[in-house]
């Protein structure tokens, strides 16, 4: 970002070390480049994550998401009831397999969506929910799931922010009829790209392999319409390093919090859940007063050289393809006028953990809402 401090700490920082760039010149020496033994082999590992379910690679989180919808059979004359506080693609891939987002409030504290206000969504053309573990934090899975029983719709997590978040014991990815990961370089692990549907069924999972490769299994022997979505060889490479040190990054991340959940006093730190493992992809607190009060803190950290970022400044039924609807969801809309994204990720030191804290606790100050 321009005018941004060179010793500024950034928001996030993907990992790029010697033993990534290895994996990829090993890779591409090696000339099997595409959906080939390196993507295999990342799809079985990363299985370990979400009990063991089965794992089909693919290009982008957004591609996961469109993927498990089409192999669900959603589509036209369909309506999926999503969170409206997420990034765009929850909805997008809603959109592009011709089904309709129907948006539905959160939880205040979790930011995750209320099954409340999902099951008061739920119409007669309602065929998914489509959950969201926002900022690493899991959605109330238990009620989703009755929810989901009791109406008899599918359950697609959109994991894409929650690689080994967790809900009373059992991981992310392993409660629905589907799950999306995503592999973008400032997930808690990455691919440089990349994404991963996970499901529990043989017959689901060749759907999706049949889907993410023109419709075919055998070469020419095309099966049904599909799309070019495959995962490189390199990019699982990579995936195979990263998902080797998820564990450690998870467990310094999850440090990292508590020091800034001890010592932040101006603004609201991020509440967990019951029984909820929060792996903080991104710690988010809010700023009581509004936007402009938001963005004024915003604007003294950055001076003070903490990286920040609101996530996100406009709810997904705000914006321009999807504001027809008029859906009116006061709670998400206060959310994106307050939140803030603080560093939070393993790269940090214990000396930029109490810079972010006096600079958070400065700026709350300076902004009127600090105690």
């Amino acid at each position: 970002m321009q005018g941004l401090r060179k010793d500024m700490i950034p928001a996030a920082k993907p990992v790029i070390g010697d033993e990534e760039v290895d994996a990829a010149v090993r890779v591409l020496r090696g000339g099997l480049v595409v959906q080939g033994p390196e993507v295999a082999a990342f799809e079985e590992e990363f299985g370990a994550l979400v009990e063991g379910r089965t794992c089909v690679a693919v290009n982008s989180g957004t591609s996961a998401l469109h993927l498990a919808l089409l192999a669900l059979g959603i589509g036209p004359g369909d309506e999926v009831i999503v969170p409206s506080f997420s990034f765009a693609a929850s909805a997008n891939a809603v959109r592009l397999v011709g089904a309709e987002p129907v948006f539905a409030e959160i939880d205040p504290d979790t930011f995750c969506l209320d099954p409340d206000a999902a099951a008061e969504a739920v119409g007669p053309r309602t065929a998914a929910l489509m959950p969201v573990h926002l900022y690493g934090h899991p959605a109330p899975m238990g009620r989703l799931t009755q929810l989901a029983q009791r109406h008899g719709l599918a359950l697609v997590e959109d994991a894409c922010q929650a690689h080994s978040a967790a809900l009373h014991g059992r991981p992310v990815g392993a409660f629905g009829d589907a799950a999306c990961f995503s592999f973008y370089p400032t997930k808690n692990m990455h691919a440089l790209e990349g994404g991963m549907v996970v499901v529990p069924d043989a017959a689901q999972a060749r759907t999706l392999r049949l889907l993410r490769n023109q419709g075919m299994e055998q070469r020419y022997e095309h099966e049904i319409v599909g799309a070019n979505m495959r995962m490189t060889d390199v990019a699982a490479a990579i995936g195979r390093v990263q998902l080797e040190r998820l564990a450690g990054w998870t467990q310094q991340r999850r440090a990292n919090a508590k020091v800034l959940d001890a010592g932040i006093t101006g603004l609201v730190v991020p509440p967990v859940a019951d029984g909820a493992r929060h792996v903080y992809h991104q710690y988010t607190v809010r700023v009581p007063g509004g936007a402009a009060v938001r963005d004024a803190v915003q604007r003294e950290l950055e001076a003070n050289g903490v990286g920040c970022a609101v996530y996100y400044p406009t709810p997904i039924h705000r914006l321009k393809p999807y504001a027809h609807a008029g859906a009116c969801l006061p709670l998400t809309e206060q959310a994106s006028a307050e939140v803030l994204s603080l560093p939070v990720h393993p790269s940090l030191t214990s000396s930029d953990l109490d810079l972010i804290v006096a600079a958070v606790n400065s700026a709350a100050l300076s902004a009127g809402v600090g105690r």
